[in-house]
């Protein structure tokens, strides 16, 4: 079901995920394979041969969510400055919008609970299928633009863990816990711009071309 290690889906598959998606965000924790059945319009026996049991209904669901979270296309060999910005914002556009997605909330709450209380393994489901399956789309592009001279840094995982923080800030933690937080899309923009300003600042090769002022958030 999966190419080069991206989900590869039927729209008919989709709909049954985007109907747990819609489960959680109704019922929290209410959720069940028949109520995804009905929800869905298809059969549990269907269900169970399409992702196996709950959990594997759970993990697909988390991949499908995060799959909507790309770095980009670039050319790693012949990554510039500003092929590398773009991308880096790009990405963190991509995270922040998803993130703070009414469905990302309702799976992520659901997750914690879960991890805190030991009910299932949703808690390393979101973990495997979500923050760590999005590093790794990451940490190619990092690399790529290490190896053409633009960042400087020791640590792959790391350096992906300093600009995941610049990003998520208290945004994540804040969603989980209730604020009514109103993100619009240029604010996402302006956030995910000055991310990446502040990341090149800390990680930006000292003999790279820097981020033009016209680039940096206002």
């Amino acid at each position: 079901m999966e190419t080069a290690g991206e989900p590869d889906w039927t729209q008919r598959q989709i709909d049954v995920l985007d109907a747990v998606l819609d489960l959680l965000v109704s019922g929290g924790d209410a959720l069940t394979t028949a109520a995804v059945a009905r929800k869905a319009n298809c059969s549990k026996e269907t269900l169970y041969k399409w992702f196996g049991d709950r959990d594997g209904l759970l993990a697909a669901t988390v991949r499908w969510q995060a799959s909507r979270v790309r770095a980009g296309n670039f050319d790693a060999q012949h990554l510039d400055a500003s092929q590398l910005r773009e991308s880096l914002e790009a990405f963190a556009v991509n995270w922040l919008t998803v993130i703070t997605s009414r469905n990302s909330i309702a799976l992520n709450r659901v997750g914690v609970s879960h991890a805190g209380s030991g009910k299932s393994n949703l808690g390393r489901i979101v973990l495997e299928n979500g923050r760590f399956a999005i590093g790794e789309r990451v940490k190619p592009l990092l690399e790529a633009g290490r190896a053409n001279g633009l960042l400087d840094f020791d640590d792959t995982e790391t350096t992906f863990r300093t600009f995941f923080g610049l990003l998520g800030r208290d945004v994540q933690i804040r969603l989980l816990l209730g604020d009514r937080m109103e993100t619009t899309d240029a604010e996402i923009a302006r956030d995910a711009a000055r991310a990446t300003q502040q990341f090149f600042a800390l990680y930006g090769a000292s003999d790279a071309p820097s981020v033009t002022a016209e680039h940096k958030p206002h």
